[in-house]
């Protein structure tokens, strides 16, 4: 066969080929990051909320803490600022102290002061930002939060995992979830007592039908504000409201279905309530009712700190008149184990103390609280 023959045998061959290799079929994402759905090496999270009161003093010494444990970001699970009154950090700043705070001036500056005292702090690290009941008091509404906080609630990772899930909604919402390391991180809104609305259970309820067919996804943590019902801090939780504690149940059925279902893990997160404790689900309701979810309650932001419920002696640890955050370490095989960091009085940045003075930094440590301290039992 003559060389020239060769060579154009050869060139089609390469043509059929190339062509055969284009018409396969590329396998589908459904994960909206780049990101590999899970890692061989555990890497950290952190997450608190609730940092009125005293959050300018508080927050700062977080942001430190969770880039000095290396977490991929900080989650706040709501109550951002008091809004019913100036924040006591806000009228103790160089720029009110000692002057009369005029309300109409602080509502004005309350969430551009949580932006620039509380996130700011965490640098390059991104922040996902829930909503909380503090947020929807009046003249606050769900709708102002969306506009104001629009950066954060249609951030990257979250506008690529709602957009993968649906094209057509292009309108970031308050609630929310994306996918990263191979766990599916999920925000749920229950700043108001119409909530969780049926539009919302439906939108968790297809989340979670998705996450059991997704073999990337091997965890569920489910973050919102205030607790689900029946839990043992069930005082200040989503009980407060019957449709509160109707849709809540709901929800925890479905996520302890998809548990049994799938043996994938399911973690819970809120806060509301201004205290730290773990194993909040270790309630003689859920136990009749199909059993415990690992469950954190972690309000421990800087808001007013509050008493510890009367269950708390169930809970596998409880703690109260402390600040701090969780540190979340996620596994390879979806398993996360979560630790409680507290933020002492050391901990805050020298910056921090100096701009606000030491004696109100102390304030914030030992007069912070909504409760007599001689009744309020110890629980480690």
């Amino acid at each position: 066969m003559p060389g020239s023959q060769r060579f154009f045998l050869l060139i089609v061959f390469i043509i059929a080929v190339h062509c055969a290799a284009a018409a396969q079929p590329k396998p589908a994402d459904k994960t909206a990051n780049d990101k590999p759905a899970a890692s061989d090496q555990p890497w950290n999270f952190a997450v608190s909320g609730d940092s009125r009161n005293c959050g300018d003093v508080v927050m700062p010494a977080i942001a430190a803490g969770a880039q000095k444990d290396h977490a991929a970001f900080y989650w706040h699970l709501g109550d951002l600022r008091a809004i019913y009154a100036a924040d006591e950090d806000y009228q103790h700043s160089p720029e009110h102290r000692g002057k009369t705070v005029e309300r109409d001036a602080y509502l004005k500056d309350a969430w551009d002061d949580f932006i620039q005292s509380q996130i700011v702090p965490f640098g390059s690290m991104p922040v996902f930002v829930g909503i909380g009941n503090h947020e929807t008091t009046p003249p606050k509404t769900r709708e102002q939060f969306a506009e104001k906080f629009a950066k954060w609630l249609d951030s990257p990772p979250l506008k690529q995992q709602r957009l993968a899930d649906n094209p057509q909604n292009t309108a970031p919402a308050t609630y929310f979830h994306w996918i990263q390391g191979g766990v599916d991180f999920i925000y749920l809104d229950n700043a108001t007592h119409d909530q969780f609305s049926p539009e919302q259970v439906s939108w968790l309820e297809a989340v979670v039908q998705r996450a059991s067919a997704n073999p990337q996804v091997r965890a569920l943590v489910v973050g919102m504000h205030a607790a689900l019902p029946d839990s043992l801090a069930s005082g200040h939780s989503m009980n407060d409201w019957s449709i509160g504690a109707e849709s809540g149940r709901r929800v925890y059925t479905d996520l302890l279905n998809f548990k049994k279902q799938t043996q994938k893990n399911v973690y819970l997160l809120a806060s509301h309530s201004h205290f730290y404790i773990s194993g909040i689900f270790n309630s003689d309701s859920w136990k009749a009712h199909g059993g415990e979810l690992p469950g954190w309650i972690v309000g421990t932001a800087g808001a007013v700190r509050y008493a510890l419920p009367p269950d708390a002696p169930r809970a596998k640890e409880a703690r109260t008149k402390v600040y701090g955050f969780m540190l979340g370490t996620v596994h390879s095989d979806g398993s996360i184990d979560f630790k409680f960091e507290e933020i002492k009085l050391p901990d805050i940045p020298a910056e921090i103390s100096k701009r606000y003075t030491p004696e109100f930094v102390d304030f914030c440590f030992n007069k912070n609280t909504a409760f007599s301290e001689a009744a309020e039992p110890a629980h480690k």
